[in-house]
């Protein structure tokens, strides 16, 4: 392995130990049996036992021993010099088998060994895309729960405040119009509560349906601010590609289509088929042992066979090609994404605190008489806006930084010693 490879290695191994157990993400144990269980997943591991009971079969070779015979019985006439109307009982049998050539026979084998080492890669990228759906599904309900936190203490301030305005329309230091916008403003918040815990259990239920080895508890845990050192970022970048299994996947299938083609221009040259022949003739009066050799002749099936493999597997380096740059526009993605996402997230975060500070001189002000109620509840819809817009920000940063980290290979995968593309 390549230094430059131990030291990627290096650290994203301890970005997995600081982070796959870290709060924001489902236990890393959880994570893996969930994932090693998905039907995608053991269907794609299934597709391995497979490949390679392909490559037993490539070993071996299609060629078995034919064993064929014929009775006869023949009846001779006078004018041979025989005794008219003799009869005889003649048998022939012939045991032959179709010799493959030595160099075909290894290039089957390489073809069936690429076959299983491709199935392997396609196993472990449909684990890979089982990942980023549970990814996908795991921030989809934290988002939500994180909203229905927010929108819920919403409506706690909003009943506070209208449980004190009602006291003051009690004792006539309030009109009763400021009573009824402050009412109204509860019942909009009361609707955001609702919609936002609907948004919740059907995230709830796609999560659990779809991992339900992954026990989730009653509420989504709180996502920490999220960050991630620019190395970091630049290390996990650059191990999206070398440890892509789609690569490798990618890799071998045109090592094996070219195995393939070099095999089918082999076979422009036929196998002959060697065969034993014991015969028993005139009722036993001729009998005799002797060798057959039969060679198929025919060329035109044979080249336009071997002219389409060789084009096959030009297209599959091509197609390797393009799979190397769909991985590296992956990997720098995800990379960008972090670094867009956390700077704007941090924005939002300073957006939310500024339009709390105004909240806060806001309320003052009302208190004191000198801001109308509708100017106090415009400011909160506006604060809780920012929150959020600042809630939403923070869960797609943290959902940045576990792509990259899930696409490098970094948490939930048993494979991260060695780079999957060579």
């Amino acid at each position: 392995m390549k230094p430059w490879v131990y030291a990627l290695l290096s650290v994203a191994s301890l970005a997995s130990q600081v982070r796959a157990e870290g709060p924001g993400l489902p236990p890393a144990e959880e994570a893996i049996r969930a994932l090693d269980n998905h039907p995608s997943v053991v269907a794609a591991h299934t597709r391995v036992t497979a490949a390679r009971a392909q490559a037993d079969m490539l070993r071996a070779g299609p060629n078995e021993f034919i064993l064929s015979g014929s009775y006869v019985q023949r009846r001779v006439d006078h004018e041979a010099g025989f005794i008219d109307g003799a009869r005889y009982n003649e048998v022939d049998t012939t045991l032959s088998r179709t010799v493959r050539l030595p160099h075909k026979a290894a290039l089957d084998r390489k073809a069936g060994a690429l076959g299983v080492t491709v199935a392997e890669n396609h196993g472990e990228d449909v684990r890979h895309q089982a990942a980023l759906l549970l990814l996908r599904l795991w921030y989809d309900w934290l988002q939500a729960g994180a909203l229905a936190r927010n929108d819920v203490a919403m409506v706690d301030v909003q009943n506070r405040a209208l449980a004190a305005l009602e006291r003051r329309v009690a004792s006539r230091d309030a009109a009763q119009l400021e009573a009824d916008q402050a009412r109204a403003a509860v019942a909009v918040s009361e609707a955001q509560v609702a919609d936002s815990r609907a948004k919740l259990e059907t995230a709830r239920a796609a999560l659990a349906a779809t991992f339900p080895e992954i026990a989730l508890p009653a509420d989504p845990p709180a996502v920490p601010d999220p960050s991630m050192p620019e190395q970091e970022i630049a290390a996990l970048h650059d191990l999206v590609v070398a440890r892509s299994h789609e690569i490798g996947a990618a890799r071998a299938e045109a090592e094996r289509l070219d195995a393939l083609a070099t095999r089918a221009r082999a076979d422009r040259i036929p196998d002959p088929t060697l065969g034993l022949r014991v015969f028993n003739e005139r009722g036993g009066m001729e009998h005799g042992v002797g060798v057959t050799v039969s060679v198929p002749l025919g060329w035109s099936h044979r080249r336009a066979s071997a002219e389409k493999a060789s084009a096959e597997a030009s297209a599959a380096a091509f197609d390797s090609m393009d799979v190397r740059r769909q991985v590296q526009v992956i990997a720098d993605s995800d990379a960008a994404d972090v670094v867009g996402r956390t700077a704007a997230w941090r924005s939002l975060q300073s957006s939310a605190a500024s339009a709390g500070d105004a909240e806060a001189r806001t309320t003052r002000g009302y208190e004191l008489g000198g801001i109308d109620l509708a100017d106090l509840l415009l400011i909160r819809r506006q604060v809780n806006e920012a929150r959020r817009a600042e809630i939403v920000a923070r869960l797609d940063a943290a959902r940045a930084i576990a792509r990259l980290m899930v696409d490098s290979h970094a948490i939930w995968s048993d494979d991260h010693d060695e780079p999957a593309s060579r």
